[in-house]
């Protein structure tokens, strides 16, 4: 709580300047006048300066000794540099506060507005420290600001290894980065977060999760599918990770009450990695989930992404059809955007417009035009899609056909002339069919549109360091020989250093490719089930997803318990 005065009496602001002699009682009522007749909502102070009457300074004072506070002129050299690290700095330039000397657990700080108790309440408890609080005029704080954080919209990372990487997060584009250096320098709380960001981008991990428990906190990295355990830091930090969080991914770090979302991008040796923040407000605080967006790792050549060579010739034919709808099927996290992506990047050239829908936009492709919907102000998919198709496009992306109505624009579109590319979330390829049935497209219209389903999965590779020879059970030989073929020498990995002792490292996908002949779009347009359809591919010649699994194990890529836990239903 900020100081009274020894009575405990306030008195105006107008009234205590009259006291002090700045202004008289006609300069005041004329002040007064002119702040009722303001539409801009102004205060008296700032009404006072524009007509001249008092100063910034006065003003100061006034309000100082109204509150019983010592009022300081300041100024850079007047400050202990080191001291602007116990809060980040975009809460002082927001809150206009400026940390002056701190000995032991005691904080000296200047404000401009010293009737803020909220904001002193929150520094506080940001702080951990005793408030000395001196009042000082905010030109002062923020020019002292300035000498002292000419980067501040810039975090260079500098985290705990031995070489520090070329390493950059930027939060804000600028124009002109000053210096590097200082804005290097941070709190031991900006030097962990920069430490896990970096770790994990440098380790393949796809996801960040940051845990606070009962008196635990605990920040686990989600690699190759599998969640881990890297860093168990303080539980008293959780507060700070989560507010230097959501101050790099421009958020409210006064909101603890309601779920967030953002974003940050990061420049690792000199290549962007862009980072979706997510927070979500649990029983011992807020629960962080970072999603790591590796463009490096998005943007994969077709041939990497594991396709049988018969497999990826169908595929590359589907993608180039010059109109239809091809969907790539799977559960959350089975690397359908990675394969778009990959289709995108195959297709785009000087002749053909390619513009893509999406939420959010996960990849920034040059020459590619890409549209991310908004449902808060009504840029949805359906919406987006109808303006797109005057956009004169050749390929359409859409992110995810979710309801009947972008679903119906999509199929129209890819019957006009239109190739749309798409995802939808079921369990194999022939299930896309009947999906699009369930959410009200025309059996007749599927039938005539759908040019082909790619049911994918991710499957962990085995590790190549630790790779070795073993031979499996009967059962296990039995199970995949009867799906791939006699199977010559079974590999598994011992587990080292370099996978964490799982025997895995690297994922590679499995795929189930679905091209409707004539028979089967006519029983489509009949509306027949899921089992039929899928006994129809199985009869043209489909490779289902356990199918091309098998093939994987019997090629020493993976092993039969890691396709038998993506493909077990």
């Amino acid at each position: 709580m900020p100081p009274t005065t020894q009575t405990g009496k306030k008195l105006l602001l107008g009234q205590l300047l009259v006291n002090q002699g700045a202004i008289n009682e006609e300069q005041l009522e004329e002040a007064l006048e002119a702040q009722k007749t303001s539409s801009a909502g102004k205060l008296l102070g700032e009404v006072l300066q524009e007509l001249g009457y008092c100063t910034d300074d006065q003003i100061a004072e006034a309000m100082a000794e109204d509150y019983g506070l010592p009022f300081a002129k300041i100024s850079a050299h007047l400050t202990d540099p080191k001291v602007l690290d116990v809060l980040p700095v975009e809460f002082l330039e927001e809150n206009i506060v400026l940390p002056l000397f701190k000995i032991r657990e005691e904080l000296t700080l200047a404000v401009s507005e010293p009737s803020n108790v909220y904001l002193l309440d929150e520094v506080t408890r940001l702080t951990g420290c005793q408030l000395h609080v001196v009042c000082a005029m905010a030109s002062d704080i923020k020019a002292t600001l300035e000498m002292h954080v000419p980067a501040a919209n810039v975090f260079v990372i500098s985290d705990f290894m031995d070489e520090e990487p070329d390493i950059s997060l930027v939060e804000r584009q600028v124009e002109d980065i000053t210096d590097v250096e200082a804005a290097e320098e941070g709190s031991p709380v900006v030097k962990l977060v920069n430490y896990i960001i970096c770790s994990a981008v440098s380790e393949g991990a796809s996801d960040i999760h940051i845990e606070p428990d009962d008196q635990n906190l605990r920040v686990r990295f989600r690699v190759d599918g599998k969640l881990f355990e890297k860093v168990r830091p303080p539980f008293s930090m959780a507060p700070a990770i989560s507010s230097r969080i959501k101050i790099m991914a421009s958020l409210d770090i006064a909101e603890r009450r309601l779920p967030q979302d953002g974003g940050i991008h990061v420049l690792m040796n000199k290549r962007p990695v862009d980072l979706r923040v997510s927070t979500l407000p649990g029983q011992f605080g807020e629960k962080i989930v970072i999603r790591i967006i590796d463009n490096n790792a998005v943007l994969v050549n077709m041939e990497k992404l594991g396709f049988s060579y018969d497999m990826l010739k169908n595929w590359r034919q589907a993608v180039s059809a010059p109109n239809g709808i091809v969907l790539v099927t799977g559960p959350t996290g089975s690397g359908k955007s990675t394969t778009l992506y990959s289709a995108l990047n195959e297709l785009n050239d000087e002749t053909v417009n390619i513009c893509t829908v999406e939420d959010p936009i996960e990849f920034n492709m040059q020459e590619v035009n890409q549209f991310q919907v908004n449902e808060k102000i009504g840029f949805t998919f359906s919406g987006a899609l109808r303006s797109l198709l005057r956009q004169d496009p050749d390929v359409i992306m859409l992110g995810e056909i979710r309801d009947e109505e972008t679903g119906r624009i999509a199929t129209q579109a890819a019957l006009t002339g239109h190739l749309v590319l798409s995802t939808l979330h079921t369990n194999n390829a022939p299930g896309a069919v009947t999906r699009l049935i369930n959410i009200g497209i025309e059996p007749f219209l599927i039938s005539a549109a759908l040019e082909a389903v790619l049911a994918q999965r991710l499957v962990r590779k085995i590790c190549t360091e630790c790779k070795e020879a073993y031979e499996p059970s009967a059962t296990v030989r039995r199970a995949v020989e009867q799906l791939a073929g006699p199977v010559e020498t079974f590999y598994k990995g011992e587990g080292c250093p370099k996978c964490r002792e799982t025997g895995y490292r690297g994922r590679i996908g499995i795929y189930e490719l679905l091209i409707p002949d004539d028979n089967m779009r006519e029983n489509i347009s009949k509306d027949t089930s899921m089992g039929e359809l899928q006994q129809m591919a199985k009869e043209a010649g489909m490779i289902d997803l356990q199918q091309d699994g098998m093939e994987k194990v019997r090629t020493g890529i993976t092993t039969l318990d890691e396709i038998l836990r993506v493909t077990s239903e």
